[in-house]
């Protein structure tokens, strides 16, 4: 393991004091561990590279479907609800 210092003012210094029964370094650790994997997510979500892979595989496999109207099944959806 490495270590890690943190600045915090003195108020939140004597607030985590009052609360001394709360392992303090396990919840930095897992705020960072939470902030880590939002951000790999995000990249993750707009990388056009894979972007670009997903819409060729949903290229390869899409294929048509005759006699099916998107707007005719549309129309009918709506007339049920009525």
């Amino acid at each position: 393991m490495a270590v890690v210092s943190i600045r915090i003012d003195e108020k939140t210094k004597e607030m985590m004091k009052r609360l001394s029964y709360i392992n303090w370094s396990e919840v930095i650790r897992g705020a960072i561990s939470e902030r880590i994997l939002a951000e790999e997510t995000r990249k993750r979500r707009l990388n056009p590279d894979w972007l670009s892979e997903a819409v060729e595989i949903t290229e390869k496999i899409r294929r048509p479907s005759p006699g099916w109207s998107s707007t005719e099944e549309i129309r009918r959806w709506r007339e049920q609800r009525k």
